[in-house]
């Protein structure tokens, strides 16, 4: 069976969030295919030790990418803890970014308790 691959996206006041949501699942994790919007991924690989591909940041169209990506085939799920309290410059981005997760199918968690759901239910497959 071929490792999960999943997408990592945290808007700037999600980022701790990320990191802690990655070390709680660090072993599972380390085991999947991972891809992340610049900063995320580069915090990922810094601070929790993951393996992380880490593409341009979500406003300079890191979201895009992922989008892209996702849109061939190449994402199984998507983590992007968002930040509603906030507007974001690159909105529109975002919005096609989920919007492509519910046209292709694939599990978007978008705050830490979906996010912890998606992450059990991929271990248990695995």
């Amino acid at each position: 069976m071929t490792p999960p691959r999943i997408a990592l996206i945290a808007h700037d006041r999600k980022k701790d969030d990320m990191v802690a949501l990655a070390r709680e699942f660090r072993d599972f994790l380390a085991g999947c295919r991972l891809c992340a919007t610049g900063t995320t991924g580069s915090r990922l690989q810094r601070e929790a030790g993951l393996p992380v591909e880490a593409l341009m940041s979500g406003p300079l169209g890191g979201d895009l990418q992922i989008g892209a990506r996702l849109a061939e085939g190449g994402v199984d799920a998507v983590i992007f803890l968002r930040d509603p309290m906030t507007p974001q410059p690159h909105e529109p981005d975002i919005n096609a970014l989920v919007r492509a997760c519910d046209v292709h199918d694939i599990p978007c968690a978008t705050n830490l308790a979906s996010a912890r759901l998606l992450l059990r239910q991929l271990q248990r497959q695995g």
